[in-house]
């Protein structure tokens, strides 16, 4: 193999299975000399690849950790693999990982050959994935063409629907994707209405970027959950949520998404005390979810809802 650029990525690919290549292995792979082997070796560390060598007649080389992520290769399984594993958690939001592993999907979907962009959607259309109810699916191609407009700063029109049912369409500068934990909203300005607003991916569809760039301007707040945050607060007025239950904490927390977190109070119970802007509705299906005895101490409104749920579960069953 004479082309220089090709085996040092043959080279790197095979580097980075997890194990030590002897010299003469990597010569017979790439069919050139272990001369020409040892000089590709300094190429790559001289690009930032942390090779390790080893003297001995059972020595060789191996790709080892270093202080910075060297770009990867991936086969086509691989790549695969990596995608469809994204698209699966981008659906719902996960906790601690949301927004990079988007931007990691947006990233690796971008340079994604045709023939592999088919097998990833395939897959995904072929599976059903298991959610716990505790926030609207999202369509992937939705989340990643908004991390690609937010990371590419480039103005975005979208449609959207509105929490009353109105439907209009929106021109926008992207500035952040946010996730609570179990639902993603996009915070961006809008040109026509000449402010900030926040929107529930959701209810957007048909993402389009325009190619339009743009300088991201200074939030208001400083901060995107900030701002998101207050945005929730105006829509809907926080409650105090009081709640105990009769089975451990972990079980139950388990069973919650991760902004309610409740705290032990004995061997076998706990207690949730928490400002939540959610209707009483969902408060209400997510204890019922929990699978466990449950009280409900306050607010007013969600213990009435809960009584009259009770009541109805109850006549839904023939005597």
């Amino acid at each position: 193999m004479t082309d220089t650029p090709a085996r040092l990525l043959n080279l790197l690919s095979l580097l980075q299975t997890p194990r030590e290549w002897p010299g003469s292995e990597l010569a017979g792979r790439l069919g050139v000399s272990p001369r020409t082997i040892r000089r590709d070796i300094d190429r790559l560390r001289d690009l930032g690849y942390p090779v390790e060598a080893t003297r001995g007649a059972v020595g060789g080389y191996r790709l080892v950790a270093g202080a910075a992520l060297p770009p990867l290769l991936l086969d086509d399984e691989e790549a695969v693999a990596i995608a469809v594993g994204l698209r699966a958690g981008a659906g719902h939001a996960i906790e601690g990982v949301e927004e990079a592993s988007v931007r990691a999907l947006a990233k690796l979907e971008q340079v994604l050959p045709s023939r592999l962009r088919h097998r990833v959607s395939t897959l995904q259309n072929a599976t059903i994935p298991l959610t716990r109810g505790d926030g609207a699916t999202v369509a992937p191609q939705t989340l990643t063409a908004l991390a690609a407009a937010v990371t590419g700063h480039e103005r975005l029109r979208f449609g959207y629907r509105a929490g009353d049912g109105t439907e209009s369409r929106r021109q926008v500068e992207p500035y952040r994707l946010v996730s609570t934990g179990w639902r993603w909203y996009l915070v961006a300005y809008d040109l026509a209405r000449e402010d900030w607003r926040t929107f529930r991916v959701d209810r957007v569809s048909e993402p389009f970027p325009t190619g339009a760039r743009f300088t991201p301007r200074e939030l208001p707040s400083g901060d995107a959950s900030a701002l998101l945050a207050g945005s929730l607060s105006r829509t809907q007025p926080e409650q105090e949520v009081d709640v105990t239950f009769s089975a451990p904490a972990s079980f139950v927390a388990a069973r919650l998404p991760g902004h309610l977190v409740p705290v032990p109070t004995g061997p076998g119970t706990c207690r949730l005390r928490t400002r939540s802007a959610d209707s009483v509705e969902w408060v209400a299906l997510r204890l019922a979810l929990v699978d466990c005895e449950f009280t409900v101490h306050g607010p007013e409104p969600l213990v009435s809802y809960v009584t009259e749920l009770g009541a109805r579960l109850g006549r839904a069953v023939p005597s």
